[in-house]
Formats: C-alpha cells, sequence, structure tokens
C-alpha cells in the first residue's frame, strides 16, 4: 500500500485531524541510511511528523524542518517536509544502539536523551522564516511534538506517532496523526478525545491489524461527522542535485575554489538526506570558476 496523507475536520469544526501512513517512506530512508532499529525508529518518527506539520503551509513552495537535539546516543536527529507532506530527514548516529525499555519496546526517549531542545523552522514564503524552539518533554518525539504545538503556537494537541521494525530490521509499518482542538471547543471535548485517543491505542496496533491510517482517524472521531478535506500520497523525497551542489561550490568563494583546484584532484560532496555522491574533477572545477567569472 502506497502511503498517504488525509486531513479532517468534525462536523461541529471543534477537532481537526492529520494522518498520515508513511511506512514505505521509512522504509526508504532505513535502506538509504542503513538505520538500526533504534534510529529508524527515531527518524521515523521524526519524519511522520514533519509530513503532518509541512502538509499545513499554505505557502505552496514553503518548507518545515523539523530538528530534535538531545543528549542521548542518536545525536541530532533532522527532518524536512514540502507543503505536500513530501519528507527528507538524516541523524547523526544511525547505529545507535540501546536496551529493549522493560515493555519490549525500542527505548527512542534515551536514544534522543530528555535533555535537549526541539526546534521548527517554517519557511512560508517570508524574508525570515518563523522559528519556535522548544525543551525536551520526553524525548519520545510525540510528546515533544504536541508540547511543541501546546507552548509554541498554543493549539491544545494531541499526537501521535508509530514506527514498528520487523525481526529483518524492514519497517513493518509507520504512520501517526494529531488531534487538534479550534477556538471554541467545548471543555467535555477534551475529555472526550483523551478516551477515545487511549481505546485506540498504539497507532502500529491498528496497522499490524490490518488497518490503515484512513480506519484509524475514523475510530478516533467515531460518531463525530468526521469530514475528510484533503487526501494524497506521500514520499521520502530528496531535493538534491548536481546543479544545487555546483552553486553551493560557487557560494565558497574564488580563493577557496582556486585552493580545491590546486591542492585536489577531485572532490566528492555527499548528499547528507539521500548519501547521493557528487564528483568533481580538476577539469569540472576549473569550468565552474570559468563559468563563474563570466
Amino acid at each position: 500500500m502506497k502511503d498517504f496523507l488525509i486531513r479532517g475536520m468534525t462536523g461541529d469544526g471543534f477537532v481537526k485531524i492529520t494522518a498520515v501512513q508513511t511506512t514505505a517512506m521509512v522504509e526508504r530512508m532505513r535502506q538509504i541510511h542503513k538505520t538500526l532499529p533504534l534510529a529508524t525508529a527515531a527518524l521515523g518518527r521524526t519524519l511522520t511528523a514533519v509530513s503532518m506539520m509541512g502538509n499545513e503551509l499554505k505557502y505552496e513552495k514553503g518548507s518545515v524542518t523539523l530538528q530534535i537535539r538531545g543528549d542521548g546516543p542518536l545525536g541530532a536527529v533532522t527532518a524536512v517536509s514540502d507543503s505536500e507532506g513530501n519528507v527528507r530527514g538524516y541523524l547523526q548516529n544511525p547505529a545507535a544502539v540501546l536496551p529493549l525499555r522493560e515493555d519490549g519496546h525500542l527505548n527512542v526517549g534515551a536514544g534522543i536523551g530528555r535533555e535537549g531542545v526541539l526546534t521548527v523552522i517554517k519557511d512560508i514564503g517570508e524574508r525570515e522564516p518563523f522559528t519556535g524552539r522548544i525543551e525536551l518533554q520526553s524525548g519520545e518525539i510525540a510528546e515533544d511534538v504536541a508540547a511543541y504545538y501546546v507552548l509554541s503556537e498554543q493549539i491544545p494537541t494531541v499526537c501521535a506517532l508509530g514506527v514498528l521494525v520487523d525481526r529483518d530490521q524492514s519497517v513493518k509499518c509507520a504512520g501517526g496523526y494529531l488531534l487538534q482542538l479550534m477556538p471554541g471547543a467545548p471543555a467535555g471535548l477534551v475529555d472526550l478525545l483523551e478516551y477515545r485517543v487511549a481505546d485506540v491505542g498504539s497507532v502500529t496496533a491498528r496497522l499490524e491489524k490490518g488497518m490503515d491510517m484512513r480506519q484509524v482517524a475514523e475510530e478516533l472521531l467515531y460518531g463525530m461527522d468526521l469530514q475528510l478535506m484533503e487526501e494524497h500520497p506521500v514520499a521520502y523525497e530528496c531535493k538534491c542535485s548536481r546543479k544545487k551542489v555546483e552553486s553551493a561550490l560557487v557560494s565558497m568563494g574564488r580563493e577557496e575554489m582556486e585552493r580545491m583546484i590546486e591542492e585536489e584532484e577531485q572532490i566528492s560532496v555527499t548528499c547528507q538526506f539521500c548519501d547521493a555522491v557528487y564528483t568533481f574533477g580538476r577539469k569540472d572545477l576549473e569550468e565552474l570558476l570559468r563559468s563563474t567569472k563570466k
């Protein structure tokens, strides 16, 4: 089944939901970065979250960057989404290993660390991007994302994220949702949503049973006249190209390029998001420098 994202609203306009199925995109990430299970779960959750955050943008060429810097062995985790919810990302230590939690689950909270910062950068087409930052709440990512919405954007939010890694280390299923209360929502609605979230349980438990995120959304908001406003496919999608790498080399300045031409037979630039390697020989650099002078 292809990954997809949906957005909907209850009939009374008090609850907004965004849900995304990300099994294929997280598996693609795992293959690119060769992540072990702990890193697969951590970066997979982050990609799932940023996909939903990016899809909120009204600016078609906009992007959202979600970066989590904790004191755990995974190091910094970075994920970027476009306005459609297509994502790319990386983390510092894809081979980090920790013992499982007592309940047998991967210990993502300890992998990220409980001391650190979550940063959201939104490029919405203005001169300076919007940046919001909060201290980490748990390192489990979903709780931290929900806290970001409450503390930085004043939107009451429930976030659920899940990545289930199979015995062969491939991604068995992945997905998540954001439930958000709109202005004017009655106080009792919070209690009802908390009950529904607890009753539905983990995202991966539902996906493993054969449900998809559309069905999970319908179960969460059963009897509340859920109206879907948007549904489209999403994927792991890197934006790198040789031309962009050339622009980055030019931006280093003439002196640095002349130094590379003099000292290096060739240079290789590796994309952090997809591990694509762009190689430039001395003649390539000389031609690039000549075109820059023109």
